[in-house]
């Protein structure tokens, strides 16, 4: 089982096999997305196809701190977590048939800080996956579908980045799901 803390200064918890994949799957999906947007050839199928037999994704660099701290920290390829395969595939496709859609709902909870213009295609990656999760799979609780998604921004930029992803996410979902937040149905 892997470790997530779950408040700054708490005791991590252990997170299920489930969860893990979960997690695994979300940051699959936004890297197929991201092969889906700069590939203009790439065909979705195809992608979910080369993610799920390994051909593609899998992988990650990690950096391995020096054990005395000493040194600086290292680099290493890792292999990651086997995706939940119905969840990726779900996002992948439907976030890819509905790119029109969630590019409309992003680009309308943008600050004027952010306009579409200025987001890199990681961030349009994750910015579709969870606007697509918290729209379409009812069943993910907001909040961790919003957090799941800030922490792989937070995996690709140190910046402002995950803050505005995670600003983002959570306009959309307030609006879409205020239930989940205290809000009337």
């Amino acid at each position: 089982m892997a470790l997530q803390d779950d408040k700054p200064g708490s005791a991590p918890k252990e997170r299920s096999g489930r969860q893990i994949r979960s997690s695994a799957a979300r940051l699959a999906a936004v890297q197929a997305l991201y092969v889906l947007d700069l590939a203009e050839d790439a065909r979705v199928d195809q992608v979910v196809l080369d993610f799920m037999s390994g051909s593609m994704g899998g992988m990650a660099i990690v950096e391995v701190a020096d054990p005395e701290g000493i040194f600086d920290p290292t680099e290493e390829i890792a292999a990651l977590e086997p995706p939940d395969g119905e969840l990726f595939a779900m996002l992948v496709r439907g976030a890819h048939a509905e790119l029109a859609r969630l590019d409309e709902v992003i680009g309308a909870s943008l600050s004027a800080d952010w306009p579409w213009d200025r987001l890199e295609p990681v961030v349009r990656a994750v910015l579709r996956a969870g606007v697509y999760e918290l729209l379409e799979r009812q069943r993910t609780p907001p909040r961790v579908a919003i957090k799941e998604y800030v922490d792989i921004a937070a995996a690709f930029y140190s910046g402002a980045e995950p803050g505005m992803v995670n600003a983002v996410l959570d306009r959309v979902a307030r609006s879409a799901r205020p239930e989940a937040f205290g809000g009337g149905v």
